[in-house]
């Protein structure tokens, strides 16, 4: 039991890049950070809050943060509940997915901090506590999510970066620090559900997203998915996609993203068929959806590889039209020539004729 939950978790302390589409200079982490573990660490080898709570149970944890520079740092400490991304990773950090409605509870409603930012002065350590105060109504499984430590932004860098205009990434630097909750070992059953299948756009390019849910409060490991669609009723296999080893967060839901390889939507009733593997549990979806005119033509105008496509089709059909142009032209420039030729040479004849 205990080495199945010890695998469950991939992230310890890590530190994570966000991207942001401003142009700066990258910029290091100034301090660093270590969880103080507490008595009821259910797990010592684990360096990451891994706690054995009760109903109703009052604790504070803290994180020990040190600031080796010759500069005061400000962090910024945010709390998130554990969600997966498009794919199929487990995000502790600050994230755009949100945690499923079958969740027992949100663990950023169950951890508080006191302050917004904390101050670390120069050459100094201080520790960041965190208020947890578990609900009265006990629950099964696990509660996952993470800490977010991040420096905060100088004004005067902001003020920079609102009047740049470029297009090139910024990589501003956090660390994040799994907990994960739990009021007993008892082993829930793997469970994923399909919810809903539609044309969507990853990175501005057309795919189709199948939202799958893990709907319990544990860990869904070593998930494996393939899935093909086909027009509704046929059996022509239009776009696949096979992914293996990824990992849902509990409670939680991504949009697995079948690409259709730059192709066009076209509108139309299709058929979703999916085979999922988590261990020794499998699964088997069929879905049928519908793209509609409209929806097609609006994704379509937004994929950048259509585009691109477009445009060059578009510069050859361009060329070759000049090409014809030129071609006609200097076929007309050369026909001329020849009549004033031929006039030249008539005339030529027709003096030598007027002489004899």
């Amino acid at each position: 039991m205990r080495k199945n939950k010890k695998s469950l978790i991939l992230i310890l302390v890590v530190l994570i890049s966000v991207l942001i589409g401003k142009t700066s200079e990258a910029s290091e982490l100034k301090f660093s950070v270590e969880p103080v573990l507490p008595e009821n660490q259910f797990d010592k080898e684990n360096t990451y809050f891994d706690l054995k709570v009760s109903p109703n149970q009052k604790q504070t944890l803290k994180i020990h943060m040190r600031n080796e520079t010759n500069q005061e740092v400000i962090v910024e400490p945010v709390i998130k509940p554990a969600t997966t991304n498009l794919n199929g990773v487990v995000e502790y950090g600050v994230s755009n997915n949100k945690l499923d409605q079958t969740a027992p509870y949100d663990i950023s409603t169950l951890l508080k901090i006191k302050e917004k930012e904390v101050a670390i002065p120069a050459k100094k350590a201080i520790d960041l506590e965190l208020e947890l105060h578990m609900p009265k109504q006990s629950f099964d499984g696990i509660l996952a999510g993470g800490i977010t430590l991040q420096e905060k932004e100088k004004e005067k860098t902001k003020k920079k970066e609102t009047k740049k205009q470029g297009l090139a990434i910024e990589n501003r630097y956090a660390y994040v620090v799994a907990v994960v909750l739990r009021e007993n070992e008892k082993e829930l059953k793997p469970a994923l559900e399909l919810d809903k299948v539609e044309a969507s756009q990853v990175n501005a390019r057309n795919v189709i997203n199948a939202t799958l849910k893990n709907p319990e409060a544990r860990y869904l490991n070593r998930l494996s998915v393939e899935s093909t669609i086909t027009k509704k009723g046929s059996k022509e296999k239009l776009y696949t996609s096979k992914k293996e080893n990824m990992q849902m967060a509990p409670n939680s839901s991504f949009a697995y993203p079948v690409s259709l390889n730059g192709e066009r939507l076209e509108s139309g009733n299709y058929t979703l068929n999916m085979m999922a593997k988590s261990g020794d549990k499998s699964w088997k979806f069929t879905k049928d959806f519908e793209i509609g005119s409209k929806e097609a033509k609006e994704l379509n105008k937004k994929d950048v590889t259509i585009e691109v496509e477009s445009s060059l089709w578009l510069y050859l059909i361009v060329s070759v039209l000049v090409a014809i142009v030129i071609g006609l032209l200097f076929t007309v420039f050369l026909m001329k020539k020849k009549k004033k030729k031929r006039k030249s040479k008539k005339k030529k004849s027709k003096k030598k004729t007027k002489k004899k």
